[in-house]
């Protein structure tokens, strides 16, 4: 009976061939589950179910499967053949059969000890040592508007201290479509709170210098940063920061009370985070503006002043971004890939760690292609037909940033 169990199996085409045993949870699935989907799939997480163990791992097979199978997750825009990151989430053809295999198969258990857990779920759990809310719920319009707004959150550090990892956490996850956090050391833009992007006393308060103009973006499936052991990123003592929140729109009563959570550096830092930010005025080919019914491409050509070690980076375009490509020239002429997104996706941005860092020597050169997508046949386009977008803070407007946190 069993001889023509598996020989029914071939015939159904299920392909058992990766292993002599029928695949199970604990062996072969649990481990591609918790590498790539519990940093969001788990209790509180960001993700609409949890995925941490067998009974709810397969609850969901069905769309495990279909979502894999069609690439839609997990979520993951940099080509992995160009250049292969700590935090991937990218599943080769192998591991969507072994979860489809699994399924046919009857979704066996197997047992425990064969599944070696990695640490992905304790850096779920880990504590945060600062948790920071915005100063007050805010109350969304129920008129079907887009709503970008700033809010203001005083750190209120008695001194200056270094943190190993930030964390931003949503608190209506039925609006906040995404949120970019900055840092201002002067006190003078506590103003800005609750301020509309469109509100003119806002524009006011961005002509003032930032500290940190990117400390971190967050966008679903952006999950926290951190920074290598022994390594830092430096808040100064009584730092402000300033919270940029972009609401879809809704026809409720919603209210949102979003939250910031910071990890401190528990050993010495030997080497302090620095953020490298590649703008818009770095463009070759000026103006950057990018007129309705065209896909022009930005060309950048950055020169490091300095040596640095690159921890992470991330890119940042708007919805008609259509592809981004980073690589460096060294002074003897060695290229070193850096990113490529052949597709880009604005709902779905990251920040990519190296797997150790990236040294770059002085006078190396960053070379960065950045295409964009002003047509109708671009199903992100925010305006139908097409407008002329330039530069702006608006998700409406457009952005060519290429973030670079080194040391």
């Amino acid at each position: 009976m069993k001889t023509n169990f598996y020989f029914i199996l071939l015939l159904l085409g299920v392909d058992l061939g990766y292993s002599q045993n029928i695949p199970t949870y604990y062996k072969d699935i649990a481990p591609i589950i918790n590498e790539n989907c519990v940093e969001c799939h788990s209790y509180g997480g960001l993700g609409p179910f949890s995925l941490t163990n067998l009974e709810e791992v397969k609850s969901k097979i069905k769309t495990i499967i279909a979502v894999t199978k069609s690439g839609y997750m997990p979520p993951w825009q940099a080509d992995p053949s160009f250049r292969s990151f700590e935090n991937e989430r990218f599943l080769d053809s192998t591991s969507i059969k072994r979860i489809e295999n699994w399924y046919q198969t009857g979704m066996k258990k197997g047992k425990k000890k064969d599944f070696l857990n990695s640490n992905k779920l304790d850096r779920v759990k880990a504590k945060e040592d600062l948790t920071l809310f915005m100063n007050e719920a805010y109350v969304l319009s129920n008129k079907s508007e887009e709503d970008y707004r700033f809010f203001n959150i005083p750190t209120n550090l008695p001194e200056d201290t270094y943190i190993r990892s930030i964390e931003f956490i949503p608190g209506n996850k039925g609006v906040v479509h995404h949120s970019r956090i900055m840092v201002d050391t002067t006190n003078q833009i506590r103003g800005i709170d609750g301020l509309s992007e469109y509100d003119p006393k806002s524009l006011e308060y961005q002509k003032l210098p930032l500290a940190d103009e990117f400390l971190y973006g967050w966008v679903p499936g952006n999950l926290p940063v951190s920074y290598p052991q022994g390594t830092g990123k430096k808040l100064f003592k009584n730092s402000d920061l300033i919270l940029n929140i972009h609401y879809a729109p809704t026809s409720k009563s919603e209210t949102d009370l979003s939250q910031i959570k910071l990890y401190f550096a528990k050993e010495k830092v030997e080497k302090e985070i620095k953020v490298l930010t590649i703008r818009e005025g770095d463009i070759a080919n000026q103006p950057f503006f990018i007129r309705a019914d065209t896909k022009p491409t930005f060309y950048v050509s950055y020169s490091l002043k300095e040596s640095i070690n690159m921890v992470s980076i991330m890119p940042h375009m708007h919805f008609i971004g259509a592809s981004f490509k980073a690589l460096a020239v060294t002074p003897s002429g060695d290229a070193v890939p850096i990113i490529k997104i052949d597709k880009w996706d604005f709902n779905w941005q990251s920040t990519y760690l190296f797997k150790k860092p990236q040294y770059l020597p002085k006078d190396t050169v960053i070379l960065i292609t950045a295409t964009y997508d002003n047509t109708i046949s671009n199903p992100e386009n925010p305006n139908i037909p097409p407008k002329d977008i330039a530069y702006g803070w608006d998700s409406t407007d457009e952005m060519m940033n290429f973030i670079i946190y080194y040391y």
